[in-house]
């Protein structure tokens, strides 16, 4: 009986020694969720912006440029500034290389922003198909100016 005792003893040990190599030494220790919340705080969404008054915009707002193109055709774009035109938005022509291959671009002043609707943008995509827009710095691109 001793030995049975002293046999179910040692494995008892093993099994401990064996359960605890699987087991952590040291719980992981996890950054607070305060810190990396102060870094976004800036953050809006584009839709946001929309919703506000003329007269609430930072000036971080104001020299921000819609630029509408990203067509590699020089026609395409004249034609679109044409068009832009007409409804009396203030566009001017500009060139950049993006990531797709896009060259001409149209950059709309931060007063004809206001102009351009969701029905508008819709309207030009149909007319025309590669039609991009981004919402960047004024600073941002080469203009003919």
């Amino acid at each position: 009986m001793r030995w049975i005792f002293l046999l179910l003893l040692m494995l008892n040990s093993l099994y401990f020694v064996w359960h605890q190599q699987d087991a952590p030494l040291r719980p992981k220790e996890v950054e607070p969720l305060v810190t990396h919340r102060a870094y976004g705080q800036d953050i809006r969404l584009l839709g946001e912006l929309g919703l506000r008054g003329s007269n609430a915009q930072t000036p971080t707002e104001q020299e921000k440029c819609l630029y509408l193109g990203g067509t590699t055709k020089h026609d395409e774009a004249a034609l679109l500034e044409q068009r832009l035109v007409a409804l009396d938005i203030d566009a001017h022509p500009g060139q950049r290389l993006d990531q797709q291959g896009g060259v001409y671009w149209l950059k709309i002043a931060p007063a004809s922003r206001r102009l351009i609707s969701e029905a508008l943008m819709a309207e030009l995509r149909r007319d025309f198909p590669m039609l991009k827009n981004e919402i960047m710095s004024c600073e941002g691109i080469a203009t003919a100016d």
